[in-house]
C-alpha cells in the first residue's frame, strides 16, 4: 500500500518535471522563432530599401535630388525622367519586344544545349568526358581576347548587324555547363542503366527521365540564362550599328543616358541651368524600366530555384 502510494507520488513529481521542462523548451523555441522572424524581417527591409529609394528618385525632380538628396518619399514629384525615356514609344516598345524575344528563345535553346552537355559529361560511360570537361574549364581561365572574337563574328560568321551575333555567344556558358553537370550528378546512374536495359535510347532517356527529374537544376540555370540575356548590352554595342531598327533594351537605355549626358554638357556650355535636365532621376528611371519586368519572373521559379541551390550541397 505504502509502496504503491510512494510510486504514485514519484510518478506525479516526474510528470510535473517533464511538463515543466517541456514548457521551458516550448518557450525557448518560441523565443528563437520570434528572434528569427524579427531578424529576417529587418534584413528584408534593408534589402527592399534600395529599391524603394530608386523608385522614389525616379519620380523626383532633378532639382530636389541635387539640393536635398535622395529620400524614401519624393519631395518634389516629377515625371520628366520617364517622359524622356518614353519620348519615342515605338523605339522603346520595339526594344522591349526584341529583348523579351531574345530572352525567351535564348533561354530555351541555351538551357536545352547546356542540359544535354551536362548530362553527357556526367555519364561515367562517356569515354571523352574528362577531356571535354577540361577543355570547357580551360576556357574559363584563358580566352582568345576581344579582337579575335570580333573578327570571328564579323568576318568569319558574317553576323555584323545581325541579332544572331547577340544571341549565339550566350547560348553556351562554361560556368553554367559545370553547374548543370554537378546538378545532374545527384541523379543516380542506375536509373539510366535500367532504362537502357529496357531498350530506351539515350535521347529518350534524356527527354523522358532526366529532364523531368532535373526541374530544380533547369529552373536555376534557366534563371541565370534569362538574366544574362535580359541584361545583355555589350555584344549588342559591338555588333549592332545604327542600321538596325531596334536595339536590345539595355543598350537603348544606355544610349538614352549618354544622349541626356551630352545634352546636359551642351547646356552647361551654353550657360543653361544644368539642374533642369533630369540626369540623376533619369538614371533611376532607367533602372526601374530595365529591372521591372524581369523581377516578376523570379516568384514563378523560386520554389525550384531554392531546391536547385541545395541539390548536391551535402553528399556522402
Amino acid at each position: 500500500m505504502q509502496d504503491s502510494l510512494q510510486t504514485d507520488v514519484i510518478s506525479k513529481i516526474d510528470m510535473r518535471k517533464s511538463t515543466g521542462g517541456q514548457k521551458v523548451v516550448d518557450k525557448t523555441q518560441r523565443f528563437i522563432q520570434i528572434v528569427g522572424v524579427a531578424f529576417t524581417g529587418l534584413l528584408s527591409i534593408l534589402c527592399i530599401l534600395p529599391f524603394v529609394l530608386i523608385i522614389s528618385a525616379s519620380f523626383s525632380s532633378e532639382r530636389s535630388i541635387v539640393l536635398q538628396g535622395f529620400s524614401i518619399i519624393p519631395k518634389e514629384l516629377s515625371l520628366d525622367a520617364y517622359n524622356l525615356i518614353f519620348n519615342n514609344p515605338e523605339q522603346i516598345l520595339g526594344s522591349y519586344a526584341l529583348t523579351i524575344s531574345m530572352t525567351v528563345i535564348g533561354t530555351l535553346v541555351g538551357l536545352f544545349i547546356i542540359s544535354m552537355t551536362g548530362y553527357a559529361l556526367q555519364r561515367p560511360d562517356f569515354p571523352l568526358r574528362n577531356i571535354i570537361s577540361f577543355y570547357i574549364y580551360f576556357t574559363t581561365l584563358f580566352s582568345g581576347g576581344l579582337i579575335p572574337f570580333y573578327m570571328m563574328v564579323t568576318q568569319t560568321l558574317k553576323l555584323k548587324d545581325n541579332y544572331l551575333a547577340v544571341l549565339l555567344p550566350l547560348l553556351m556558358s562554361p560556368w553554367l555547363i559545370i553547374l548543370m553537370k554537378n546538378f545532374l550528378k545527384s541523379i543516380p546512374h542506375s536509373i539510366t542503366e535500367s532504362a537502357t536495359i529496357d531498350g530506351a535510347g539515350d535521347f529518350y532517356i534524356f527527354i523522358k527521365i532526366i529532364l523531368p527529374t532535373a526541374k530544380p537544376a533547369l529552373a536555376t540555370v534557366g534563371l541565370f540564362l534569362a538574366l544574362t540575356y535580359w541584361n545583355e548590352w555589350y555584344n549588342a554595342m559591338l555588333f549592332l550599328s545604327s542600321n538596325v531598327k531596334y536595339r536590345p533594351l539595355q543598350l537603348f537605355l544606355y544610349n538614352t543616358i549618354n544622349e541626356a549626358r551630352y545634352i546636359r554638357d551642351s547646356a552647361a556650355a551654353s550657360n543653361i541651368p544644368a539642374v533642369d535636365i533630369p540626369m540623376e532621376s533619369m538614371k533611376m528611371a532607367t533602372a526601374v524600366v530595365a529591372t521591372g519586368p524581369i523581377i516578376f519572373v523570379y516568384p514563378f521559379v523560386q520554389k525550384y530555384f531554392i531546391q536547385g541551390i541545395t541539390v548536391g550541397a551535402v553528399k556522402g
